[in-house]
């Protein structure tokens, strides 16, 4: 017999705040040289310091730079500046690690969001994962969504996608480009970005990016259903992320 009452879901870290970064291929271009010399960096323009220092303040500073920015073809990219760093590197982090839903009702559709951002430097691109199993109870498994489908109360279910829904309710949101679209091209995979469809695939990209970008905040908005015999107890979901990249 189904007790409703007893029935519990916490998401404890809903996203691990120490995520793993997979940097496979790793490859920085060499400078261009000869057998006499090897050149660093080149510069076009009226001048400029790595290092400009006072007794309380340091500062990179250019003067009359013609081009900033990444340029790429199929088979190079170079990012033009006097201030550009040359280490290739991605970032990932966390805004929020924990929810807990209370008790879940056969009447209604239980949410949740959680956000995290990405960026990437000097890369072909990147993806984010969602590795962990579904919801659990010891034995019990609340029943994922093998596709995108919509939130029906009263029959067991568990998703997600990353955009804005408006069903069940209004919540979560679509990436956010920071600063601007101009430098920041993060996207929703396939089956997580059609608002108020949900769905759970283990190991699956939910978020990626094709090129080097700047930081895309991203929303993931859960749904958790229960049916009449879903056991009761209290449930769990960590869902851990792996963010990798291409050099």
């Amino acid at each position: 017999m189904f007790i409703k009452n007893n029935f519990f879901v916490f998401l404890s870290c809903l996203i691990i705040a120490l995520l793993f970064f997979l940097i496979p291929n790793l490859v920085q271009a060499e400078s261009a040289s000869s057998s006499n010399y090897q050149i660093h960096n080149v510069f076009f323009g009226a001048g400029g310091n790595l290092n400009q220092c006072s007794a309380s303040y340091c500062a990179k500073t250019s003067i009359g730079e013609i081009a900033v920015g990444n340029t790429k073809s199929s088979n190079y990219q170079a990012q033009a500046g006097f201030n550009t760093n040359r280490s290739p590197f991605i970032s990932i982090d966390v805004n929020n690690t924990s929810v807990n839903l209370g008790t879940l009702s056969t009447k209604s559709t239980a949410t949740a969001t959680a956000q995290f951002s990405v960026s990437s430097y000097l890369a072909s691109g990147y993806q984010v994962e969602t590795v962990s199993p579904p919801p659990s109870n010891n034995s019990a498994i609340l029943t994922p969504l093998t596709s995108p489908t919509t939130a029906q109360p009263g029959l067991e279910q568990f998703g997600m996608n990353l955009v804005a829904n408006t069903s069940p309710i209004s919540f979560g949101a679509n990436p956010s480009q920071l600063p601007s679209s101009a430098f920041s091209y993060g996207q929703v995979s396939s089956n997580y970005d059609s608002p108020n469809l949900f769905m759970y695939q283990p190991n699956s990209t939910i978020a990626y990016s094709d090129q080097s970008s700047g930081q895309t905040l991203y929303t993931i908005s859960y749904i958790f259903n229960i049916s009449h015999t879903t056991p009761g107890g209290v449930y769990t979901f960590n869902d851990d992320l792996i963010a990798t990249s291409t050099y």
